[in-house]
């Protein structure tokens, strides 16, 4: 069985998702990002729809120069995965 992939989230669907109140402005869940790693960088974000569940995966990069990857849930804000990018 083939691992499940996340499929992006395409920029009209996500602008419907936002007016409709389906997801959190990108504003907040960048806020949750920098509040875990103050002083750090976006690198990339990306709006994904995976196993159902609308999911913003963002990459950062810290003070310190570690990449680290974060998923957070685009209804929520709650941070689902924070761990150094390979």
């Amino acid at each position: 069985m083939a691992p499940a992939t996340a499929l992006d989230v395409s920029h009209d669907e996500a602008l419907r998702l936002r007016q409709s109140g389906d997801i959190q402005p990108f504003e907040k869940i960048l806020a949750v990002a920098m509040e875990r790693h103050p002083g750090a960088s976006l690198l990339e974000a990306e709006l994904e729809r995976d196993d159902g569940a609308l999911i913003y995966e963002l990459e950062v990069l810290t003070e310190d120069g570690v990449v680290r990857e974060l998923e957070i849930d685009a209804r929520t804000g709650r941070v689902l995965e924070d761990e150094v990018d390979d």
